[in-house]
């Protein structure tokens, strides 16, 4: 008598397993291609995603993501660029500031730039989407690592805007361990679609320094 109760609430278990591991498998290979997409058609504006600046010079995960944003500008493809990022602790320079004066000294005109903040993706977003759709700038080039590429896009759909991949090639992040950043990606993902991106972000992020 009580081994079948117990052989039910192995199966139950065994079944949820099943369901769980195809669950994280199928985001894992969402996030995999969709990092792998390059957009061909032009949009309103390119969307660049903050990552670590060093004392007023983008690090090089930063300056490859604003030569592909430069280069999308220069060819035409939009004709905005908001630039995303705010202080780490103990940093003088936010990550949009430097972003927006690396591309106005290689020609970016400053009332091209919008200059956001924000210490995550949701905020990132946050804080340029509404002076976007203020524009009638709806249509984004969402320019960021590959692994990063599909939930700075669901984020940015989230907001109202219209958002097209446009991933950094040859990203440096790869030196250090690019299988663990697909890995972060997918359990976050994952998560923020049963709770929600924000409330993810509430749970995760720190509040962000200005200046």
């Amino acid at each position: 008598m009580i081994l079948g109760p117990l052989k039910l609430a192995a199966r139950l278990v065994a079944a949820v397993l099943v369901v769980l591991s195809g669950y994280v498998a199928v985001t894992f290979v969402q996030i995999w291609l969709r990092g792998h997409e390059h957009a061909t058609g032009d949009a309103a504006a390119i969307l660049v995603f903050g990552t670590a600046e060093d004392n007023g010079t983008p690090s090089a995960e930063l300056t490859d993501r604003l030569d592909v944003a430069l280069a999308l500008y220069r060819a035409g493809r939009a004709g905005y660029v908001a630039v995303t990022g705010s202080r780490q602790p103990g940093d003088r320079y936010t990550e949009a500031g430097v972003s927006a004066t690396f591309l106005e000294r290689r020609g970016v005109p400053r009332d091209r730039v919008i200059v956001g903040g924000g210490v995550d993706t949701w905020q990132n977003v946050e804080s340029v989407a509404p002076r976007l759709l203020r524009r009638g700038l709806r249509s984004v080039l969402t320019v960021t690592d590959p692994f990063h590429e599909y939930r700075a896009m669901a984020i940015a759909s989230d907001f109202g805007l219209v958002p097209y991949p446009s991933p950094v090639a040859d990203s440096p992040t790869a030196r250090y361990g690019l299988w663990r950043y697909y890995l972060k990606e997918t359990l976050e993902v994952g998560v923020a679609r049963v709770v929600g991106y924000r409330r993810l972000s509430e749970w995760t992020a720190r509040t962000p320094l200005r200046g």
